[in-house]
């Protein structure tokens, strides 16, 4: 059975602690009584080594073990910088 990775895309909003940066995923869906268009949000904690993401960056964060209380991402890729 091959092992995939999940994966997510989102923006970084805290890069304030030491080798973790806070990363904002927006999903949409389509409400299921009213059908508009509902946007939702989530914020997960991902460590990120080296401590080369800014606030505003645009990243790709994957799933890891456990690395503390609440840090269950890793830093995968920077897909664009902040201006």
């Amino acid at each position: 059975m091959s092992e995939r990775k999940v994966t997510k895309t989102g923006v970084v909003v805290s890069d304030k602690m030491d080798k973790t940066i806070v990363v904002r995923i927006v999903r949409q869906f389509k409400h299921p009584l009213y059908k508009k268009i509902v946007r939702k949000h989530k914020k997960f904690k991902a460590h990120d080594e080296n401590n080369e993401c800014k606030m505003g960056d645009v990243v790709r964060i994957a799933e890891s073990r456990p690395l503390s209380r609440h840090k269950r991402w890793t830093l995968d890729k920077i897909i664009e910088r902040s201006k």
